[in-house]
């Protein structure tokens, strides 16, 4: 594989990453060499329209017509996607026949690994080969499916890319990305690393906050802290069978949708918006924190990544749930909280073009380390 490019090791990959959030789309452009940590060169963000946002989460459960409407939606999201390409070229000043590959993971509509008849699936909207004739660049797509394949959860995919530009000799750390959903990366003193997801993040805060205030997402989580933790409820809410899973666990919009909210919250009665709103917080805090006391409490700092880390509340409750640790977002370790997860899928395009593995079998739970991705060239 590595003769798509006589230099892939060393040279420049672009990461396009649209997540559970639903927020829009991240791009971002990364020089990668033998040794050390990549360089971001430049990123680049488009928001969803509304409309495009709302088939989008229609799409995460069953309705009519969905395969005409789940292939249209593929298109106009990968319509977002050149257009972001386009931005990051344009302000970087690089041309397309400059990039080696992009890694373009496709939106997540669906995630049921081993379910069903023991394999399960998860499915990504996305057009790669159009992404390609859009921009002139060769796409890396598909990248959970051959994990999925091999027994594994095909998630979270991010802990080996942590692990390269957050790892530290000698010492236990853990990186948490706050998306729609949240994931765990466990990096060990002795180079060795973890992860699974805890539950959700900002998807159910968010939905809870448009619903009652319009606005697509609480912002610096001050509608939150406004609000009091309802015990009760935050107690049904832990009830959730993820919550005590020992890994490998994923999750998604399949299991934490508005149903799932509106089922707990029918216990009880009638609660006002912004303690909701402080409860989901809470949740998310709650699961994280004690995912991470069970899986590695001698973690020396916890680097939080994802739109979550602009939450100042929910990073207020994070360090408070966890005294002995340092609670930092990332851009304090060197890379900007939006920019992570799309500087991971350059990483897994990069991997995938040499023909190297991009899972790591202890987190996923696969039968062992495999090549992720299809290639589409430009």
């Amino acid at each position: 594989m590595a003769t798509l490019h006589e230099h892939a090791q060393d040279g420049l990959y672009i990461g396009l990453m649209s997540g559970t959030s639903l927020d829009g789309v991240d791009g971002v452009l990364a020089s990668f060499s033998r040794t050390g940590a990549p360089q971001l060169l430049g990123h680049a963000s488009s928001p969803f329209p509304n409309g495009l946002r709302s088939e989008l989460l229609a799409l995460n459960t069953s309705g009519s017509d969905e395969l005409h409407r789940a292939a249209l939606a593929a298109n106009a999201l990968v319509g977002i996607y050149a257009d972001v390409v386009h931005t990051l070229l344009k302000n970087t000043r690089v041309a397309a026949s400059q990039i080696i590959a992009m890694g373009a993971h496709g939106q997540t509509v669906r995630h049921r690994p081993r379910e069903f008849d023991g394999v399960g699936y998860t499915l990504q909207l996305n057009q790669p080969a159009l992404l390609a004739e859009r921009t002139g660049i060769t796409v890396v797509a598909d990248l959970r499916s051959r994990d999925v394949a091999a027994g594994g959860q095909g998630a979270p995919l991010v802990p080996a890319f942590h692990l390269g530009v957050f790892g530290k000799a000698g010492q236990n750390v853990a990186v948490l990305n706050l998306g729609g959903m949240s994931n765990l990366s466990l990096l060990r003193a002795d180079g060795s690393a973890t992860g699974f997801d805890c539950g959700p993040a900002n998807a159910l805060m968010d939905y809870w906050c448009h619903r009652h205030t319009g606005q697509w997402f609480d912002a610096h989580g001050q509608w939150a802290a406004q609000g009091h933790v309802h015990q009760p409820l935050l107690e049904t809410l832990l009830g959730e069978a993820l919550f005590s899973q020992l890994p490998p666990k994923s999750t998604g919009r399949d299991l934490f949708n508005p149903d799932w909210l509106h089922n707990a919250l029918a216990q009880h009665a009638a609660l006002a918006p912004h303690d909701v709103q402080a409860t989901l917080a809470e949740l998310t805090a709650i699961a994280c924190a004690n995912d991470l006391q069970r899986n590695l409490p001698s973690a020396s700092e916890l680097i939080v990544c994802g739109g979550g880390a602009l939450n100042q509340h929910l990073m207020q409750r994070l360090q408070a749930l966890l005294p002995s640790m340092q609670v930092l977002p990332s851009q304090q370790r060197g890379i900007d909280p939006q920019q992570v997860e799309a500087a991971a899928f350059a990483w897994l395009a990069r991997q995938c073009v040499l023909g190297l593995p991009g899972n790591l079998p202890a987190v996923t739970g696969a039968r062992g380390a495999r090549v992720l991705g299809a290639i589409y060239p430009a």
